[in-house]
């Protein structure tokens, strides 16, 4: 297996492989595993593939969590690997930690994780853990270094989300207002201002669905 055919394998399942890295002792990963790789969607064929599933239509709670069991343990369940999934906890995996080792995932000013192909709109379906060890492409730096603006800073529409911090009852509260309904509709503010994420083909129905998750309605 090459990093090229689990990119093409991920992509027919409406997945893109979004990092890898080779886990060390300090990593928390199964302990054979000789590669991980983070799964987030293919965008933008995921939204309209995922709305056709089963789990979305049958009206049963979770539905991408329950698409992404089915699709990633699947093929998980080929490759002879472990699937691993950012949810399900606690205890939860340390996907933010696992990110930063890809090196093609950073901490952007206001400490979201950023992509280099997603920007701020970077999300993770799950993981592989794979027994094999695969060569994995060289990573290119943080966006963040050549973004002098850095509009995140100071796009969050209620204060809620700045380089200080992330008050999250702030942030909900706002999204109750007629001021933040449209980011309730749209998606945050300052996931969608970085300059990466506007080149980034996220459909808007697929930020919404996740706002009204986070937002609880």
């Amino acid at each position: 297996m090459t990093f090229a055919a689990l990119e093409t394998a991920a992509k027919a399942r409406h997945l893109t492989v979004l990092g890898g890295f080779h886990p060390n002792a300090d990593d928390n990963a199964p302990d054979d595993c000789k590669t991980l790789v983070l799964l987030g969607p293919d965008e933008p064929a995921f939204w309209p593939a995922f709305t056709q599933s089963p789990e979305w239509q049958d009206g049963a709670p979770d539905p991408m969590d329950r698409w992404s069991i089915r699709v990633i343990g699947g093929w998980a369940a080929d490759l002879n690997a472990l699937a691993l999934y950012p949810f399900g906890g606690p205890p939860f995996q340390p996907f933010y930690t696992w990110a930063l080792r890809t090196g093609r995932i950073h901490s952007a000013p206001v400490q979201f994780l950023v992509h280099d192909q997603a920007g701020l709109f970077v999300s993770f379906r799950g993981a592989l853990a794979l027994r094999d060890h695969i060569e994995l492409p060289s990573a290119p730096p943080s966006p963040c270094q050549t973004c002098t603006a850095q509009p995140c800073r100071t796009a969050c529409l209620s204060g809620a989300l700045t380089p200080a911090g992330y008050d999250v009852p702030s942030c909900k509260s706002f999204l109750a207002t007629p001021q933040g309904a449209a980011n309730l509709s749209t998606g945050c503010n300052v996931r969608r201002i970085c300059p990466v994420s506007q080149t980034f083909a996220r459909l808007p129905a697929q930020s919404a669905y996740h706002m009204r998750q986070f937002q609880g309605v």
